[in-house]
């Protein structure tokens, strides 16, 4: 683990909780793909049942969130962002171990994430254990009309 970093987990909407994600998400994402959510997405998805939002912290600061939200023994990673200026230091890769670590005590037995075709985040997946199941053309639209391709991946969580 990352020295002094803290993780936060939610089940509900908490307001401080969100603002922390918007923020990160603002920077994490590059617009020119359109990946990043509003914050009346993110607060409905927070209403649903199943759904947790884990925040690292470091001083205080978010530095990265995971977006998780299950239905009965699976679940799905939504979003995993990690602020620009705290990428490479393993933040990514401790909100992922924990979201599965969660999801096991939960009862969860397999995770699915998609992921834009080009996201270097892929290799982390892979390293984790995700396995490719397809590919969606066209899944997300850039700022500029432009459209790519979505990779769907799946760890299963036996034991």
């Amino acid at each position: 683990m990352i020295p002094g970093i803290i993780l936060d987990t939610y089940d509900e909407g908490e307001r401080n909780a969100l603002s922390d994600a918007m923020d990160v998400m603002t920077e994490a994402f590059d617009p020119a793909f359109g990946e990043a959510w509003t914050l009346s997405q993110l607060a409905g998805v927070m209403m649903m049942p199943g759904t947790w939002l884990t925040i690292a912290r470091v001083d205080a600061a978010a530095m990265g969130f995971a977006l998780v939200r299950s239905v009965l023994d699976e679940c799905e990673l939504l979003l995993l962002a990690v602020h620009p200026s705290w990428r490479g230091r393993g933040i990514g890769q401790v909100l992922l171990v924990d979201s599965l670590k969660t999801a096991r005590r939960r009862g969860i037995r397999s995770m699915n994430l998609e992921v834009r075709s080009s996201n270097t985040a892929i290799k982390l997946y892979e390293k984790i254990g995700f396995e490719y199941v397809h590919r969606r053309p066209g899944y997300y639209r850039g700022s500029d009309g432009q459209l790519y391709d979505a990779l769907s991946f799946r760890i299963e969580m036996i034991g």
